[in-house]
């Protein structure tokens, strides 16, 4: 069959309709129409669809965050323009099957048993040869039980002869599934599409559109969003998420609009009996299940389940999936850890999601409690590049994403390990500016023998933490780094250090020298401390930067690296000093001088020396907490699931019959032989829609067992 790319051909009404009427039902409009779902299609898989528009901002840009919310790429599946243009296909489809349908059930009811013989001879596969035994009428009553019993439709033709003796014509049909393909793969599109209205957004849209319902754009609790922000327990189709923390119960999904969202009343409510996730060594996340009672709020009855991801639960004709887990507002205990010589440690409660307010002397900021991580599974089997101090060098994202490519890696072999709970909060300023941290709460070994806190910062979102390595002292604490950086800002401390080394180091023969090591020793450690400038408009404000710029302004470039090693000697010994006198102000026994203490010192001198650059007054460490975990549910309703099913169904069986059914029809012209009495010359021809070998083989079986080829005649 031959299928026409025009439209249907309308004959009356405006010229402008006809057009409209044509152009829609036309075979190269629908086609323009899927490409463009597929370009569509395409661009939600590689854009990430649904996330907060700050997302797009600190990924794209504002110019092309705003061009992707306008055109709402962010939202393909739920747009208007992409369920206007599931619509145009549904109807060009429909159209296109109304037009088509009919001159198929014609074809389907005919065998063209009115072929002239005399165009059997033009077809590709024919054959001829005379039946001396069987007469026309014999002939064709044999030809056509064997081709009946082999599955094919057949018709016989009497026909006259001019001579007054009489023909007959065999006309068989068989693969018409062929052409029932056509109609099933085409009837699939417009299911397959009515499914995807029916499941998507576009009921949503209409409630809000001819129902009186708007798009809730601000925040607070669920329970005090206004009635025409709602949507009926009886709304027919829709898709949200439901947090549920374990021991409670909530009846409210949410539905994410591009402007907002949307709350989906639930015939029922959903209790979190008990969550259980399991991890892999990995610490990605093996099994997550949850065990619900589900509550009807009708009848009262209670329902237990048990939901896993790809195992959900169905009741009065919503699904409940298993889509992630979140932390249910589980209780921390955070301590202050002073980063800067003014701030002062205290305690401080909250409660994950939360928020409190703290001081910066004279700044006020806000802490936000975002989250906490129990388990943090990171692969320390890779030596580190770079000096194992360094830490500027810290970088789990980073040592993370080296392992990525090639999953076959000999030279590098895998050490995960469990570093503990880690706790993660935001401190925004007065302005709204908000930075983002990442605290652990256990000392880590990152391999070189030395246990560290990680401390880790980022400005965006986007952005991988940079993490401060703090040492933990020989009581697993940070108080050893905290007494170090306070007697540093003590001048008199300072000065009793500097005391100590040069009592410890100088030459009492030689007091002239001993007095320009204590100036020298003495300007070193205000200048680590940041109790003095190396000039006037210097930038930093301690540590080994300000050691950096005093070297660049008051030693010759050429005498540098020699004069810097001497200065780094005396100040490290200096430090050493510094750090026994804050644990002798504590109580506690002076470090002996022996390897182990001198790790320490330089991991601490480090931490000291990079504090400076930290971002905040105070670190949050945590000390306690109490995890409550909540489930996140996907509870939909979806009346277009089985319409979805019936057309990919029908798709498959569709393509299958129009690539694997080949459609044949065959002709077979029996007219007597005037010189042979009770004898018959057939001619035999075939036409099928695809010519392959299995044709041509198909062709000399037939003729095999339909003719007994006594004369035959070469084609």
């Amino acid at each position: 069959m031959s299928v026409s790319t025009h439209g249907l051909r309308v004959h009356r009404g405006p010229h402008a309709w006809r057009v409209a009427v044509e152009l829609l039902s036309s075979m190269r409009f629908a086609i323009a129409l899927l490409t463009v779902i597929c370009i569509a299609s395409i661009i939600g898989t590689v854009l990430k669809q649904g996330e907060p528009a700050a997302n797009y901002v600190n990924q794209f840009g504002p110019f092309w965050s705003q061009v992707f919310r306008a055109a709402q790429l962010d939202t393909v599946y739920s747009a208007w323009w992409f369920l206007l243009i599931l619509l145009f296909l549904v109807v060009s489809t429909v159209l296109c099957i109304v037009r088509n349908v009919p001159h198929i059930v014609r074809e389907l009811r005919t065998v063209k048993e009115d072929i002239r013989a005399n165009s059997l001879r033009a077809f590709g596969q024919r054959a001829e040869t005379t039946l001396e035994s069987e007469s026309p009428e014999t002939a064709a009553q044999r030809i056509g039980k064997l081709l009946a019993g082999g599955g094919w439709k057949v018709k016989l033709q009497r026909r006259e002869l001019p001579e007054g003796a009489s023909g007959w014509m065999v006309a068989a049909r068989a693969g018409g599934a062929h052409k029932l393909g056509y109609i099933a793969a085409h009837s699939a599109i417009v299911l397959v599409c009515l499914g995807g209205l029916l499941d998507g957004n576009l009921v949503v849209r209409a409630q809000t559109w001819f129902n009186g319902k708007s798009v809730y754009q601000g925040g607070g609790l669920i329970a005090d969003v206004p009635p025409q922000h709602r949507l009926s327990p009886a709304n027919p189709t829709f898709r949200g998420n439901i947090l549920v923390p374990e021991g409670q119960s909530s009846s409210v999904a949410i539905l994410n609009q591009s402007d907002g969202v949307l709350l989906q009343e639930l015939p029922f409510a959903i209790e979190l009996k008990k969550f259980i996730v399991d991890y892999y060594s990995t610490g990605m996340p093996k099994l997550f299940a949850s065990e619900v009672v589900l509550h009807d709020r009708e009848t009262g009855a209670q329902v237990p389940a048990r939901i896993e991801v790809n195992h959900p639960a169905s009741y009065r004709g919503v699904e409940i999936y298993q889509s992630s887990f979140d932390d249910g507002g589980s209780s921390v205990k955070l301590k202050a850890v002073p980063m800067g010589a003014a701030a002062k440690p205290f305690e401080i409660e909250g409660t994950i999601g939360s928020s409190a307010r703290i001081t910066n002397g004279s700044d006020a900021l806000t802490l936000e409690f975002t989250a906490l991580r129990v388990i943090n599974v990171e692969n320390f089997g890779a030596p580190q590049g770079g000096s194992a101090v360094d830490v500027r060098k810290v970088d789990l994202r980073g040592q993370l994403e080296s392992r990525l490519g090639a999953a076959h890696k000999p030279n590098q072999d895998k050490t995960l390990r469990n570093i503990g709970p880690s706790i993660g909060y935001k401190l925004r300023d007065a302005a709204g500016q908000a930075r983002e941290f990442q605290n652990y709460m256990v000392p880590v070994d990152t391999g070189d023998g030395q246990p560290v806190f990680l401390l880790g910062v980022r400005e965006q979102p986007d952005q991988p933490f940079r993490y401060l390595r703090v040492p933990a002292d020989d009581q697993g604490s940070m108080d050893g780094f905290v007494r170090m950086r306070a007697a540093l800002a003590d001048e008199a401390l300072r000065r009793k250090a500097v005391d100590q080394y040069i009592a410890r180091v100088a030459d009492t023969r030689r007091p002239e020298l001993a007095e320009q090591l204590r100036v020298s020793a003495a300007r070193a450690l205000a200048l680590f401390a940041g109790t003095e400038r190396a000039r006037q408009d210097a930038t930093s404000r301690g540590g080994w930067q300000a050691i950096a710029e005093f070297m660049e302004t008051n030693v010759p470039e050429g005498e540098r690296e020699r004069a810097g090693g001497v200065l780094v000697r005396i100040l490290n010994d200096v430090l050493f000093e510094v750090l026994n006198l804050s644990r002798t102000q504590a109580g506690l026994p002076p470090l002996p001088a022996d390897e182990k203490s001198q790790a320490y010192l330089t991991q601490a001198v480090l931490a000291i020396s990079d504090a400076y650059f930290y971002p905040a007054p105070l670190a949050m460490m945590l000390t306690d907490f109490k995890q409550v975990q909540a489930s996140v549910f996907q509870v939909a309703r979806a009346p277009g699931k089985n319409v979805v099913y019936l057309g990919c169904l029908l798709l498959i069986v569709g393509i299958f019959a129009m690539l694997y059914v080949r459609e044949r029809r065959l002709w077979v012209w029996l007219a007597p032989v005037p010189a042979q009495p009770g004898a018959s010359s057939a001619t035999m021809a075939m036409s099928t829609n695809r010519k392959t070998l299995d044709s041509d083989r198909e062709f000399e079986q037939l003729r095999g067992k339909l003719l007994t080829m006594h004369k035959e005649q070469s084609p």
